[in-house]
């Protein structure tokens, strides 16, 4: 493991920065990429060194886009509270945790699934107006809701 970050951890560096022009970011990448790497004791192939550094690194990279998307928002809205009320800097890095989440859990439901559940939870939009935008039966619209229901309650008993 000691040669192939030696050997990449420059390269990927580069790389890295090339995407997010921020060089503590992409050294911040760099090490993840390799933490990675040393929890699935994973080792690619000497000749797939840098093909298997980028497929890593690139899910992070999305990690990161997808991370940065949900603080912007969160403060973004926290923007618009009046500063009396405004949560203190672990609070908001705990909500930030908690966003992410349910970003992830969101994101790992098939589309209709979860755009019935945002439909429902967030719009609260009836079943039959779901069944309108989606173009499905009502009888689908509630399965579609029960599994994302079911989902989101199977995360939280998981802790």
């Amino acid at each position: 493991m000691s040669t192939l970050y030696r050997e990449n951890q420059y390269w990927l560096r580069g790389w890295l920065y090339s995407r997010v022009g921020c060089s503590e970011v992409a050294a911040d990448l760099v090490q993840d990429t390799f933490l990675r790497l040393l929890k699935t004791d994973n080792q690619p192939p000497a000749d797939e060194s840098r093909r298997y550094l980028t497929r890593v690194a690139k899910g992070l990279l999305i990690d990161h886009y997808r991370r940065q998307r949900v603080e912007e928002a969160y403060l973004e809205t926290l923007s618009l509270m009046p500063q009396a009320h405004a949560p203190d800097p672990e609070t908001r890095q705990t909500v930030i945790e908690t966003l992410l989440e349910i970003d992830a859990l969101l994101d790992g439901l098939p589309s209709k699934v979860r755009t019935a559940l945002l439909l429902r939870q967030l719009e609260g939009l009836s079943y039959a107006a779901i069944a309108e935008e989606l173009s499905v039966s009502i009888s689908s619209v509630e399965k579609y809701v029960a599994r994302g229901l079911a989902t989101c309650c199977l995360a939280l008993e998981r802790g």
